[in-house]
C-alpha cells in the first residue's frame, strides 16, 4: 500500500518517498490512486465513487471497478518517479517484468478526480541539442513546428526555428487572447475582477475544465473564472468571458497582440461554437469552409444555442476546415509577450498570479522564477508554449507545435510536453546563439517542414 503523507516506509526510492510526501490535494489523490493498484483487494466502485467527479462513472460503463481489475492484472507495481503540477500529476510505475507505465491524474477546483488514466509510459528522447529535438519531432503525416527565443532589449534573438511562420492550428492557446482581451476591458474600467458571469444553456461547452458541470443561472466572479480559463484551460469558462466581452473586443484583442493576419480569426470563435460547427450536422461543417466572413457570422448567429455535441462525438478532424484557432509561433509568441506587459501594468497582481498558476512541468523556480504556460488540443492538434524569465530578468519562449489530418500520430501529448521539459531542463534555452547549436540553426534554418511525432496533453477537448 501507498504510505500517508510523513510516512515514508524503510528503504523506499526517493519517487515513492516523494509521492509519500507530498501533502497537497495531488499528492493525496496520487497515492489514493496508487493505492487502488497495489492494494490486496479489488476496491468496489461504491467505495471509489466519493474520489471521482459525478461524470465520472458515466465514463466507465461496466464500472469503474472492472477498468481497475485490467490495470491491476500488470502489477504488483513500484512507483518510479511522480511528477505534480498543480491540479495535474503523473506516476510512473514499473511491472514485474520491468515494463513501465504511467497513472495520470487531473483534478478538478474541489480535488476531486477528473481524469485518471493508466497507459504505457511515453519514453522522451534525450534532446539536448535542436538536431535532436527535430529528430524527435519528425513523423510521417504530422507537421510540427518550433521556435525558441529570447526577449531582449534589444530586440528578438532566435536560438531555434522550423515552420515559426506557417500558421497552424493552436487549440486553446486562443484563450490567451481571450485574457488579453479581459485585462484590457479592466484597465479601461469597463469590467472589473469582482464583477460576475452566469452559466447559461448556450454557453456551456464541453471539458477541458470544471464549469461546465455547474447549474444553470450559477454566477462566478470574472477572477475566478479567468483563473480557471489559463490555469485548467476551462472551456466554458472561456466562453463565459468572451461572452461578457463581446466577440469585437477579443478581435481587437487579436491585432493589437501583433497576429500575422488577423482575419483568420475573424469572427473569432468560442470553443462551443467549434464543438457546435465541427462534430454536429456535417451540412455545417460545409457552410462553414465555403462561406466568407460575413456568412460566417451568420452561421454563428444560426448555431447560438445549447450545444448538442458530446465528447464521445469528436474523431474527426477538422482543422483543415478552418475550424480552429490558426497562429504562427511567432503569433503565439508576441501574446504571451503581451500578456507579460499586461501584468507589469497590473498593480493588483491578479494577472500574473492567474497567468503563473500552471507551468505545465515541474520547473526549477530558482532559475526560472516566472513561468507562463498554454497547451493547446482539438483533434489532430497538439501545442505547447512557455514564456519563462529567468533570474537575471531575461526574457525566453518556447513554442512546440504538431497537426496532423487524424489523432493517432500525435497522441494524447505527453511525448510534446515531454519534449517541452527536456529543452527547458537542458540549458539549450540559455545557450550561446553564435555558438554550436543554436547558431547553426537560428532564425531562417526551416527544418522540419512536414515533421512531428507524439504518443501520448489531454483529450479531445479544446485545450
Amino acid at each position: 500500500m501507498i504510505q500517508a503523507p510523513g510516512s515514508v516506509p524503510s528503504g523506499a526510492t526517493a519517487a515513492e518517498a516523494a509521492l509519500a510526501a507530498d501533502d497537497s490535494p495531488m499528492g493525496d489523490a496520487a497515492r489514493w490512486a496508487s493505492g487502488l493498484l497495489t492494494a490486496p483487494d479489488l476496491a468496489p466502485d461504491e467505495s471509489t465513487a466519493a474520489r471521482f467527479v459525478p461524470t465520472f462513472p458515466a465514463r466507465h460503463t461496466r464500472g469503474f471497478s472492472a477498468t481497475l481489475a485490467e490495470w491491476r492484472t500488470k502489477g504488483p507495481f513500484t512507483v518510479r518517479d511522480y511528477q505534480p503540477v498543480a491540479h495535474k500529476g503523473w506516476v510512473v510505475l514499473s511491472g514485474p517484468t520491468g515494463v513501465r507505465y504511467t497513472l495520470s491524474l487531473t483534478l478538478d477546483s474541489t480535488g476531486l478526480i477528473r481524469i485518471l488514466a493508466l497507459q504505457p509510459e511515453t519514453v522522451i528522447p534525450e534532446t539536448g541539442t535542436w538536431d535532436e529535438l527535430e529528430d524527435a519531432l519528425r513523423t510521417p503525416g504530422v507537421d510540427h513546428s518550433v521556435l525558441a527565443a529570447r526577449l531582449t532589449p534589444e530586440g528578438m534573438v532566435v536560438l531555434h526555428e522550423s515552420a515559426g511562420a506557417r500558421p497552424m492550428p493552436t487549440g486553446s492557446a486562443y484563450k490567451l487572447y481571450v485574457m488579453r482581451a479581459l485585462v484590457h476591458a479592466i484597465e479601461n474600467g469597463e469590467l472589473s475582477w469582482d464583477d460576475e458571469v452566469t452559466v447559461r444553456p448556450e454557453l456551456r461547452s464541453l471539458p477541458t475544465g470544471d464549469m461546465q458541470d455547474l447549474p444553470d443561472g450559477t454566477r462566478v466572479t470574472v477572477r475566478e473564472t479567468a483563473y480557471k480559463m489559463i490555469a485548467m484551460s476551462d472551456n466554458t469558462g472561456a466562453d463565459l468571458i468572451a461572452d461578457r466581452l463581446g466577440r469585437d473586443a477579443v478581435e481587437r484583442a487579436v491585432t493589437a497582440s501583433r497576429h500575422h493576419d488577423p482575419s483568420l480569426l475573424r469572427p473569432f470563435l468560442t470553443s462551443h461554437e467549434v464543438f457546435e460547427l465541427g462534430w454536429s450536422a456535417p451540412e455545417l461543417r460545409t457552410a462553414w469552409a465555403g462561406r466568407d466572413e460575413a456568412g460566417r457570422r451568420e452561421l454563428l448567429r444560426e448555431i447560438a444555442r445549447p450545444m448538442t455535441v458530446r465528447g464521445s462525438d469528436l474523431g474527426e478532424t477538422v482543422h483543415r476546415l478552418g475550424l480552429d484557432w490558426h497562429m504562427t509561433a511567432h503569433d503565439v509568441l508576441h501574446v504571451l509577450e503581451g500578456l507579460r506587459h499586461d501584468s507589469e501594468r497590473d498593480a493588483t497582481g491578479t494577472v500574473e498570479h492567474i497567468l503563473t498558476a500552471y507551468p505545465g512541468i515541474p520547473v526549477d523556480q530558482a532559475k526560472w522564477p516566472r513561468v507562463y504556460f498554454k497547451a493547446g488540443s482539438c483533434p489532430g492538434v497538439m501545442m505547447f508554449c512557455w514564456l519563462l524569465q529567468d533570474r537575471d530578468g531575461t526574457v525566453h519562449v518556447l513554442v512546440l507545435r504538431q497537426a496532423a489530418d487524424e489523432q493517432k500520430p500525435i497522441g494524447d501529448g505527453l511525448f510534446l510536453r515531454g519534449l517541452g521539459a527536456r529543452v527547458i531542463n537542458s540549458g539549450l534555452l540559455e545557450a550561446d546563439p553564435q555558438s554550436g547549436e543554436a547558431a547553426e540553426h537560428g532564425e531562417g534554418a526551416g527544418r522540419g517542414e512536414g515533421a512531428g511525432r507524439g504518443e501520448g496533453a489531454d483529450g479531445k477537448a479544446a485545450r
